[in-house]
Protein backbone atom coordinates (compact mmCIF):
# COMPACT_ATOMS: atom_id res chain seq x y z
CA UNK A 1 0.00 0.00 0.00
CA UNK A 2 0.93 3.31 -0.44
CA UNK A 3 0.19 6.42 1.99
CA UNK A 4 -0.63 9.48 1.87
CA UNK A 5 0.82 12.03 4.46
CA UNK A 6 -1.79 15.11 5.47
CA UNK A 7 0.06 17.62 4.09
CA UNK A 8 -0.28 15.81 0.50
CA UNK A 9 -3.30 14.94 0.94
CA UNK A 10 -4.74 18.42 1.06
CA UNK A 11 -2.28 19.90 -1.76
CA UNK A 12 -3.28 16.73 -3.98
CA UNK A 13 -7.30 17.44 -3.36
CA UNK A 14 -6.47 21.53 -4.08
CA UNK A 15 -4.68 20.23 -7.46
CA UNK A 16 -6.99 18.29 -8.76
CA UNK A 17 -9.94 20.86 -8.82
CA UNK A 18 -7.77 23.59 -9.82
CA UNK A 19 -6.63 21.05 -12.63
CA UNK A 20 -10.77 19.84 -13.55
CA UNK A 21 -10.64 16.55 -10.98
CA UNK A 22 -12.93 15.80 -8.15
CA UNK A 23 -10.52 13.83 -5.63
CA UNK A 24 -13.84 12.18 -4.74
CA UNK A 25 -14.36 10.04 -7.52
CA UNK A 26 -11.06 10.96 -9.61
CA UNK A 27 -7.54 9.37 -9.06
CA UNK A 28 -3.73 10.12 -8.45
CA UNK A 29 -1.80 7.99 -10.55
CA UNK A 30 1.77 7.29 -8.90
CA UNK A 31 4.37 5.05 -10.81
CA UNK A 32 7.76 4.45 -11.78
CA UNK A 33 9.27 4.45 -15.15
CA UNK A 34 12.30 4.02 -16.72
CA UNK A 35 14.61 7.16 -16.62
CA UNK A 36 17.48 9.87 -15.18
CA UNK A 37 20.90 9.17 -13.70
CA UNK A 38 20.13 6.33 -11.06
CA UNK A 39 17.65 4.73 -13.52
CA UNK A 40 14.18 5.25 -12.36
CA UNK A 41 11.89 8.26 -11.74
CA UNK A 42 8.58 8.99 -10.10
CA UNK A 43 5.10 9.87 -12.14
CA UNK A 44 2.25 11.34 -10.70
CA UNK A 45 -0.36 12.27 -12.56
CA UNK A 46 -4.31 12.80 -12.26
CA UNK A 47 -6.71 10.34 -13.92
CA UNK A 48 -10.56 9.90 -14.56
CA UNK A 49 -10.15 6.07 -15.69
CA UNK A 50 -8.50 2.74 -13.92
CA UNK A 51 -7.07 -0.09 -15.88
CA UNK A 52 -7.41 -3.74 -15.47
CA UNK A 53 -3.84 -4.26 -13.78
CA UNK A 54 -4.01 -0.84 -11.39
CA UNK A 55 -4.31 -1.46 -7.90
CA UNK A 56 -6.31 1.23 -5.99
CA UNK A 57 -6.42 2.54 -2.61
CA UNK A 58 -8.27 5.51 -0.71
CA UNK A 59 -5.91 6.92 1.41
CA UNK A 60 -6.08 10.16 3.86
CA UNK A 61 -9.45 11.09 0.92
CA UNK A 62 -7.42 10.35 -1.82
CA UNK A 63 -8.13 7.89 -4.30
CA UNK A 64 -4.82 6.45 -5.69
CA UNK A 65 -4.47 4.17 -8.64
CA UNK A 66 -1.13 2.26 -9.26
CA UNK A 67 0.14 0.46 -12.17
CA UNK A 68 0.82 -3.29 -11.11
CA UNK A 69 4.72 -3.29 -12.54
CA UNK A 70 5.29 0.18 -10.44
CA UNK A 71 3.51 -1.23 -7.27
CA UNK A 72 6.54 -3.88 -7.07
CA UNK A 73 8.81 -0.74 -6.60
CA UNK A 74 6.29 1.41 -4.93
CA UNK A 75 4.87 -0.56 -2.21
CA UNK A 76 5.59 1.09 1.49
CA UNK A 77 6.40 4.50 0.13
CA UNK A 78 4.73 7.67 1.96
CA UNK A 79 4.03 10.47 -0.27
CA UNK A 80 4.35 13.78 1.36
CA UNK A 81 4.60 17.47 -0.19
CA UNK A 82 7.73 19.92 1.34
CA UNK A 83 7.37 23.63 1.04
CA UNK A 84 10.06 24.09 2.41
CA UNK A 85 13.60 26.45 1.91
CA UNK A 86 14.74 23.38 -0.64
CA UNK A 87 12.09 23.50 -2.77
CA UNK A 88 8.34 22.88 -3.09
CA UNK A 89 6.89 19.55 -4.18
CA UNK A 90 6.06 16.07 -3.48
CA UNK A 91 8.34 13.97 -2.04
CA UNK A 92 8.33 9.87 -2.33
CA UNK A 93 9.50 8.40 1.00
CA UNK A 94 10.64 5.21 -1.04
CA UNK A 95 11.58 2.24 1.50
CA UNK A 96 12.84 0.12 -1.22
CA UNK A 97 15.37 2.86 -2.22
CA UNK A 98 18.71 1.91 -2.69
CA UNK A 99 20.37 4.80 -4.73
CA UNK A 100 19.16 8.24 -5.16
CA UNK A 101 20.98 10.59 -7.90
CA UNK A 102 22.57 13.59 -6.42
CA UNK A 103 19.48 16.04 -7.74
CA UNK A 104 17.21 13.93 -6.00
CA UNK A 105 15.38 13.69 -9.46
CA UNK A 106 15.80 9.65 -10.27
CA UNK A 107 16.15 6.53 -7.90
CA UNK A 108 17.30 2.74 -7.69
CA UNK A 109 15.83 -0.31 -5.88
CA UNK A 110 17.10 -3.53 -5.24
CA UNK A 111 15.60 -5.74 -7.49
CA UNK A 112 11.46 -6.88 -6.42
CA UNK A 113 11.57 -10.74 -5.94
Amino acid sequence: MIQVSDTASKKIVDMMKDDGFDATVDYVRVGVKSGGCSGLSYELKFDKEIGDTDKVFEVNNVRIAVEKKSFLYLAGTILEFSGGLNGKGFVFNNPNEIARCGCGESFSVSTPS
